[in-house]
């Protein structure tokens, strides 16, 4: 499908060929809050429900058949964040599956453990950790980055003090949705895990929409972003390593114990069968493979780079705008405040 590009460039008509909510005569400026859906996905979706809306496993042929779409979905979507498949799992948002493995660690963190909360993420990646300490008792830290205008980030550097050798968890997001700061992950996940035994938990949502994501790169243990974000059905993945795992307690079905996926762990029971069947046709729009979807990648970075040139051009005319944060160099993730 990945006919987006012309050489080198986002062809913007190609574009929005493929979403049918584009041909209404509406603009539609929430797109923070959510993309419009692709209409390949919006077709699997619906075919998915006319011709294989059964049970999975079954050994007839439909039963088959949407086993295998349910399962090419899940590939599609290890695939698309350089994952294995037994380090995902699918879930209906962001929020509920880090609720979901915030209850997983409520065991299994000792009586004087200290987690480390941004202040600067969305609530997604903050209530669930702060009810743990709660719960738990335990120490939790706010992670606020510098309060100079040009340097609203959160780094390595700023993080650093408040590390310690009872720390177990770091929770961060890689684009800041109030500021736009894109955070370098590699770099904090590396500061983290100076610390034996601490873990890094990468909230993507602000970041998904606009950037290539490989969890192999930046290392970190947990990371989890919405599809309804990347032009998907309104459902989220949550990528868990495999040595993060370990540390994941099963809020599954007994009989699915000893769980050895992050799936069997958290998915508590499987998800939507029509709406992950609908992942591989977001891969498709990225293009057939990993180097034509950099390549798309980086023609969506270009053209976002371009429009908020724009807009900060017209708005730094303004005496009566002042930015907070629009960082040192265009960044991108489409984001200033």
């Amino acid at each position: 499908m990945a006919d987006i590009v012309v050489d080198g460039q986002l062809d913007i008509e190609a574009v929005q060929s493929h979403f049918p909510a584009l041909k209404q005569k509406q603009v539609f400026l929430d797109n923070a809050g959510g993309s419009q859906i692709l209409g390949a996905a919006i077709d699997s979706i619906r075919i998915y429900l006319e011709d294989t809306n059964v049970q999975l496993g079954a050994s007839y042929n439909v039963g088959q058949k949407a086993t295998q779409k349910y399962n090419q979905g899940l590939q599609a979507a290890a695939d698309f964040i350089n994952a294995d498949l037994s380090e995902i799992v699918i879930g209906p948002s962001t929020t509920q599956l880090l609720a979901n493995l915030a209850q997983s660690f409520a065991l299994s963190f000792p009586a004087d453990a200290e987690i480390v909360v941004s202040s600067i993420d969305h609530e997604a990646n903050i209530a669930s950790w702060v009810r743990l300490a709660k719960i738990r008792n335990l120490k939790l830290k706010w992670w606020t980055p510098s309060s100079e205008p040009e340097d609203l980030k959160l780094t390595a550097e700023n993080l650093r003090p408040l590390l310690s050798k009872k720390t177990k968890l770091v929770t961060c997001t890689h684009t800041s949705n109030i500021l736009g700061a894109i955070h370098d992950i590699a770099a904090i996940t590396s500061e983290v895990h100076t610390v034996p035994g601490a873990m890094l938990c990468v909230d993507g949502v602000a970041f998904a929409p606009h950037r290539e994501v490989d969890v192999r790169a930046l290392g970190v243990d947990f990371y989890s972003f919405s599809w309804y974000k990347v032009y998907g059905p309104h459902i989220a993945v949550l990528y868990a390593s495999t040595s993060a795992q370990q540390s994941v307690s099963s809020l599954g079905h007994y009989f699915h114990n000893p769980a050895k996926t992050l799936s069997t762990k958290l998915e508590l029971a499987a998800a939507s069968y029509e709406l992950v069947a609908a992942i591989p046709t977001l891969l498709a729009y990225f293009g057939p493979d990993a180097s034509s979807r950099r390549k798309t990648w980086a023609a969506i970075a270009a053209h976002e780079e371009k429009l908020q040139a724009i807009l900060l051009d017209y708005l730094n005319k303004r005496e009566d705008v002042a930015f907070q944060y629009q960082g040192k160099e265009f960044e991108g993730g489409g984001g200033a405040s």
